[in-house]
């Protein structure tokens, strides 16, 4: 279990979006990462599926996920580096969807593995909670985290924060 989250970077989107939140120069001196993002899209849609590059890379992933939406679950598996989805501009007025990554042993010489937690709210008509298990083909080690909407931006006030996780 961890012992320690130390916070390495924070990002805050401004007036005008932003196509993508970037994680730079990430030290090797953790044993994994957390991602944790607050987040909303501009697309024209209730939400928008939400994706992540490692080292500016978004080829070599695979992932299983599961969605339930209330009244159905779903379940899937596909070769693309995404996570889940966020609440995009036909969702309700102002309200943000929560994402969390975690990628143990990121500065590691294996394949890369990421545990992700999303949830899109569109108050009481629609809602989609997600989970979904990524495996990144490479055995480099992480030092640039990317998160992007499938094709709008992120929204002002979407917030992203970059935690390094020490295991004793």
């Amino acid at each position: 279990m961890a012992n320690t989250y130390t916070l390495i970077a924070s990002s805050t989107v401004g007036a005008g979006g932003a196509a993508s939140i970037d994680f730079t120069s990430i030290p090797s001196t953790y044993t994994d990462l957390l991602v944790k993002l607050s987040g909303r899209s501009n697309t024209a849609a209730v939400d928008e599926n939400l994706y992540i590059k490692l080292n500016n890379s978004s080829t070599s992933f695979t992932f299983r996920y599961l969605q339930g939406n209330g009244s159905s679950a779903y379940s899937s598996t596909a070769s693309l580096n995404y996570i889940g989805t966020i609440p995009a501009a036909n969702a309700t007025a102002s309200t943000f969807g929560n994402a969390e990554a975690y990628l143990p042993n990121y500065a590691g010489s294996t394949n890369k593995s990421i545990s992700n937690d999303t949830v899109a709210e569109n108050n009481a008509t629609s809602a989609a909670a997600t989970l979904t298990a990524t495996l990144w083909s490479n055995t480099t080690a992480i030092n640039q985290v990317t998160l992007l909407p499938a094709s709008g931006s992120f929204v002002q006030y979407s917030t992203a924060y970059l935690y390094g996780v020490k295991n004793a």
